[in-house]
């Protein structure tokens, strides 16, 4: 059996495990709690994988739920739009009735009022990949700052605290970008020789970010380091690949199989090439899931678990990151992967039922 097969062989396996362990949770819970029940959920951004794969894990989850014996069914509303179309989406959701809405919001703010009106129907609210403030909304994500601040640690140490760098960062007064660029920032203003020359916007969009990483290229001449985000870390890479600098800056990655694809392509020509990827998973909208279950089958949430910037926050692990340390035991579970793969990570409905109070 070759290395890739083991490979495959082990995440099957894993696979396996935690689906059992989590369909032995959801069949105790179905003695008390069989539904039915409708989760609505919204999404206003459909140009990223990312959000594709979200939505697909969330449909799994539910699935999970219904073959346990636990009646739920599933209203999607997802397509891109702006915040009035978001409105939209939660009215249409109230409309259908809903008894749980799971939320990637567009918007830190401009959504509350919208929400909190959804709470005070008896709605359960989780908001997934993102945090706001709506009162009586969880937010159930990963630390976006402390997701941001793990890339920039590494990229601020690879260059042994001095360099001129660049930012090419998501979009701008979205939530998620805001949080990572708090927390890249207060890494990168640790360190005194470190000089950031250039920031710019991809949009979370590989083209755009190939594009603004190209003009960067051509304007300054002497980059050490680029700290960038998602899919835009493949287009950075694309643009260094392409132009094949004669000193190749640092530049932080993504936990995704095209990106991983593409530094192993690297490595062929550039054997001392690293980066890292750290995984953000779009495994928080099956969390998402999770934790409503709990509440809508009668658990509370522990105030004593809540944080984050507004106090409604459930955090859920970043599941690992990737470096040159152990690239390749990586890139073999992704290697035949469609390139839009993002290495994912979940909660169990045990983990989820923890965050409950007795």
């Amino acid at each position: 059996m070759s290395r890739l097969q083991t490979m495959r062989v082990i995440v099957i396996l894993l696979t396996f495990v935690l689906l059992f362990s989590s369909m032995q949770a959801l069949v105790v819970a179905q003695d008390m709690c069989t539904g039915p029940f409708t989760i609505g959920v919204s999404n206003s951004f459909v140009g990223s994988e990312w959000r594709t794969q979200m939505v697909q894990n969330i449909e799994d989850v539910v699935a999970e739920f219904n073959a346990a014996g636990i009646q739920v069914e599933l209203v999607v509303e997802s397509a891109d739009t702006d915040v009035a179309g978001q409105q939209q989406q939660i009215q249409n959701l109230l409309n259908r009735g809903v008894n749980a809405i799971i939320i990637n919001p567009g918007d830190q703010n401009a959504l509350n009022l919208d929400l909190e009106d959804a709470v005070a129907q008896g709605v359960a609210v989780i908001a997934v990949d993102q945090e706001i403030g709506a009162q009586g909304v969880y937010n159930v994500v990963i630390d976006q700052t402390e997701w941001a601040r793990i890339s920039a640690r590494w990229l601020a140490e690879n260059l042994g605290g001095a360099g001129d760098i660049v930012l090419i960062e998501g979009f701008v007064g979205h939530p998620a970008n805001e949080a990572r660029m708090s927390g890249a920032l207060e890494v990168f203003g640790e360190y005194p020789g470190i000089n950031i020359v250039g920031r710019e916007s991809g949009g979370w969009d590989q083209a755009t970010g190939q594009q603004v990483m190209s003009d960067f290229l051509a304007s300054l001449p002497n980059i050490d380091g680029v700290w960038t985000q998602d899919g835009m870390a493949f287009g950075v890479l694309a643009a260094l690949n392409t132009a094949n600098p004669e000193k190749w800056p640092l530049n932080t990655g993504e936990a995704r199989a095209g990106y991983l694809q593409l530094w192993d392509e690297v490595l062929m020509a550039h054997p001392d090439y690293k980066s890292i990827g750290v995984v953000n998973p779009p495994g928080v909208g099956a969390d998402g899931v999770r934790v409503a279950m709990e509440m809508l089958c009668g658990g509370t949430v522990d105030a004593g678990q809540l944080a984050g910037p507004f106090g409604n926050t459930l955090y859920v692990p970043i599941p690992y990151a990737v470096t040159a340390e152990d690239f390749a035991s990586y890139y073999a579970t992704v290697a035949n992967l469609p390139a839009s793969y993002t290495m994912d990570g979940f909660i169990t409905q045990t983990q989820a039922a923890a965050f409950m109070g007795q």
